[in-house]
């Protein structure tokens, strides 16, 4: 068989695409003529008699698909192992400010518990100064904010800001502030009875937390904290 026996001009419109579309509707082509795979320029391995072999390549590849599977596999494992991890250890912390049994308790829960229960070395919380917050000033290790902070730190209408480099002038975390280098911000909605604030997680290691993080467990955590304020603050009828 002559494969020189199209005319020059049909033979020049061939691209790259009719070649591969003539051999996957052929694909007993090569079998058929096994010379032409001499002459070939291929990425797989030439044996010593002038033969291409195929299978190494298509053993390579399949070994570096599979390589790539397990790969994500263990990613989505040590990423499942992660969430889970977060979530046990906020479920910890919900039940921890439900025992509480009063304001004041619930506040030190709060500052002494929550650390260790979320596994990061500093929380802190505080309200914006205003009537509304008058009640929260008895409680130990509140802050109170200035009118307008909250905004400027989580933006208008956000509920979550996550800070890679954090730089505290002490307005968070008072005396801790030099040590804290990372955070996680989140507002506390204000009600009735309680005016806005923040519930700040804090890291001393620059990074912890990052924006393009999960926020979902933290926000459901700040949702719980204020509701129970709300509770505690709320006149008895």
């Amino acid at each position: 068989m002559s494969y020189n026996s199209r005319p020059d001009a049909e033979t020049a419109a061939l691209d790259d695409h009719d070649v591969g579309q003539y051999l996957l509707d052929n694909p007993g082509f090569f079998s058929r003529n096994p010379e032409v795979l001499v002459k070939m320029k291929t990425p797989g391995e030439e044996r010593t008699d002038g033969v291409v072999d195929f299978q190494a390549v298509m053993v390579d590849r399949l070994r570096d698909e599979i390589q790539n599977l397990a790969a994500c596999t263990q990613d989505v494992i040590a990423t499942s192992r992660v969430n889970m991890t977060y979530l046990t250890r906020t479920h910890a912390s919900v039940l921890a400010l439900l025992s509480a049994q009063d304001a004041a308790h619930m506040a030190r829960i709060i500052t002494d518990d929550l650390p260790l229960l979320l596994d990061v070395e500093y929380v802190a919380f505080g309200f914006e100064q205003n009537i509304k917050a008058e009640a929260a000033l008895r409680l130990p290790g509140v802050r109170m904010f200035p009118f307008g902070y909250i905004d400027a730190q989580v933006g208008e209408g956000g509920d979550v800001y996550l800070v890679r480099d954090m730089l505290d002038d002490g307005t968070i975390f008072a005396d801790d502030c030099a040590a804290v280098r990372s955070a996680a911000i989140a507002r506390l909605r204000p009600s009735i009875h309680t005016a806005q604030g923040l519930l700040v997680l804090g890291s001393s290691t620059s990074g912890t937390f990052h924006p393009g993080q999960g926020t979902d467990l933290l926000n459901f955590l700040a949702r719980v904290t204020e509701k129970l304020f709300v509770r505690w603050f709320s006149p008895v009828s």
